[in-house]
């Protein structure tokens, strides 16, 4: 029954300092959850080897992208090194139209942007934050991804992150992947079922209302 009962679906936004887990609990709710989608950003840098347009990425040229901007075409954007990033409107309203619940990765700014847009009122924004700055600086050197600099410039970048913290619906502290995993599962589950998110219910308590006066009606 409760999978009979219209719901709109939602915007679920993660964020967290680079080496929290945030693409980590990302890539595990795709997998294990049908009912996300994951947002596919747009960007005017030129496509790399083995990148695909709608995929990968949405390759604009700078003067679209701009053109896009003003006609209100993205729910978030920021300049990053050069180049342009950002969450088109359109792709996302079609999915969510279609029932989906869609997975965003953003940073603070993003996130900022994403509750000011116009589908802001269907946005669940998470921050993850690390046990400690000692873990987080571990974790960056665990993947061996990055150069020190690198890692230095990262961890500079952390704490300018971490203070938006209270900005956000949900925080959770990462010391568990697996624990923290199961909370953003519970959050999910809970959103799901928020009244306001379940426009159905108002003709399922109508049912309700009809039969109770039929049965009253017979007795």
């Amino acid at each position: 029954m409760q999978d009979e009962i219209k719901r709109n679906a939602m915007l679920l936004a993660l964020s967290s300092p680079s080496g929290a887990g945030k693409s980590t609990m990302a890539r595990r709710l795709m997998a294990d959850d049908p009912g996300f989608r994951m947002s596919v950003s747009a960007t005017t840098r030129p496509p790399r080897p083995g990148e695909r347009e709608g995929h990968d990425y949405f390759f604009y040229s700078e003067e679209a992208f701009r053109r896009d901007i003003a006609e209100g075409g993205f729910l978030e954007h920021a300049e990053v090194f050069g180049n342009l990033y950002g969450t088109p409107r359109a792709p996302i309203e079609e999915m969510m139209e279609t029932g989906s619940d869609v997975l965003l990765d953003v940073d603070w700014q993003g996130a900022q942007q994403l509750r000011a847009s116009p589908l802001g009122r269907s946005s669940v924004l998470i921050f993850i934050l690390p046990p400690s700055i000692a873990a987080l600086e571990a974790r960056l050197k665990a993947r061996g991804q990055d150069d020190p600099n690198v890692i230095s410039g990262r961890m500079d970048k952390a704490m300018a992150e971490i203070i938006h913290w209270a900005e956000y619906d949900y925080v959770l502290i990462n010391d568990d992947m697996d624990a923290c995993y199961s909370q953003i599962r519970t959050i999910v589950n809970s959103e799901r079922l928020r009244r306001d998110r379940r426009p159905g219910l108002r003709g399922f308590v109508s049912g309700l209302d009809s039969e109770f006066r039929d049965r009253k009606a017979t007795q």
